[in-house]
């Protein structure tokens, strides 16, 4: 959806649109659903953790694209041996609950503020990382700015806590770079969090190589994998834009600010996606979220997200500048490169 061979999870463009209160007694939960869509993903994110964990046991570069029908997706592979689908247990573990901790954060403040709300759906599908995410639909109106802040600001700050714990972890298990590995089919950029960690572990564990070597030197275990997708989500649901968490966000913050900030923000990622391009690092995706925004905002800007009064209280101003450190921590310029070899 941005790259070619890459798809980007839906969980990171965590859109709630706060829909109409319907007449009626609320439907059941359809929870056969929600188990149903749980168990294909758990499928196909185990697909992708398992390859990781080979090549990472074998030294072999972690994103291969390989003679599969979809790049990166190495479905034929896995199933030769149904039993290599253990291998991907880690990646798969921590990337679903990264996922599930940021939308259940959503959704436990929904139930304490009364707005009636679905469980996460996760998304299957044959892609980078086995997934399009995880999403919960809010189905009834918002009755304050505070609620709207509470419930659009803790999903990011639930997702992010949990993929910093998982990335430690990953760090400690990660290796040093083989002697003569080849380049990898992609390559991931790290935001500013990963060398926080790093530096913050390398405090506790000065001898280990991996919380000494920089980090292009360190084969980062497939969990960081997990970890990395945990912070893309967070940065692009944290863009101060439309329905997106952040725009949730400016909007309880300062309602009439939030259509200019929202245009605002489509015309930096145009910027980001042309700068990016002409330095050679792929900048097409960011030219990919600029449109899907675009669409977001033309349908859904002009609706009301909460009504104006009462006023936030000075507290959730505080709680804003956590997310501002959250959207700077976790964001990269430049997320992925593709080998040239591909985009030939």
């Amino acid at each position: 959806m941005s790259e070619p061979g890459l798809s980007i999870p839906s969980s990171t463009f965590d859109y709630h649109q706060v829909l109409p209160a319907p007449e009626g007694s609320p439907p059941r939960p359809r929870y056969w659903v929600h188990g149903l869509l749980l168990l294909a993903t758990c499928f196909t994110t185990l697909v992708v953790g398992a390859r990781l964990e080979f090549n990472f046991l074998h030294n072999l570069p972690p994103f291969t694209a390989g003679n599969e029908l979809l790049p990166f997706f190495p479905v034929g592979w896995a199933l030769a041996q149904p039993s290599r689908l253990l291998l991907g247990i880690p990646f798969s573990a921590a990337l679903l609950i990264i996922l599930l901790s940021h939308e259940m954060g959503h959704y436990l403040l929904c139930r304490y503020y009364g707005v009636r709300a679905t469980l996460p759906f996760f998304i299957p599908a044959p892609t980078l990382i086995g997934t399009l995410g995880a999403v919960i639909r809010i189905k009834a109106p918002i009755r304050s700015r505070t609620a709207l802040f509470d419930i659009g600001v803790a999903g990011p700050i639930a997702g992010f806590t949990v993929a910093v714990a998982s990335l430690a972890v990953a760090i400690m298990l990660s290796k040093p770079v083989g002697r003569g590995m080849a380049l990898s089919d992609l390559q991931l950029g790290y935001p500013a969090i990963f060398h926080i960690v790093q530096d913050v572990l390398r405090y506790f564990a000065p001898n280990r190589a991996v919380t000494v070597l920089p980090l292009s030197q360190v084969y980062l275990h497939p969990i960081a994998v997990a970890a990395w997708v945990g912070m893309y989500a967070t940065a692009l649901n944290l863009l101060p834009s439309g329905q997106l968490d952040g725009g949730h966000i400016v909007y309880a913050l300062a309602p009439r600010a939030h259509r200019l900030i929202s245009w605002t923000t489509v015309v930096v990622l145009v910027g980001l996606g042309a700068w990016a391009h002409r330095s050679d690092h792929q900048g097409y995706s960011w030219w990919v979220w600029a449109g899907l925004i675009t669409v977001m905002n033309v349908l859904t800007i002009r609706q009301r997200q909460a009504p104006d009064d009462p006023a936030i209280p000075g507290s959730r101003w505080a709680l804003s500048l956590l997310a501002g450190l959250m959207l700077v921590l976790t964001f990269t310029i430049s997320p992925f490169q593709i080998a040239a070899s591909l985009r030939s």
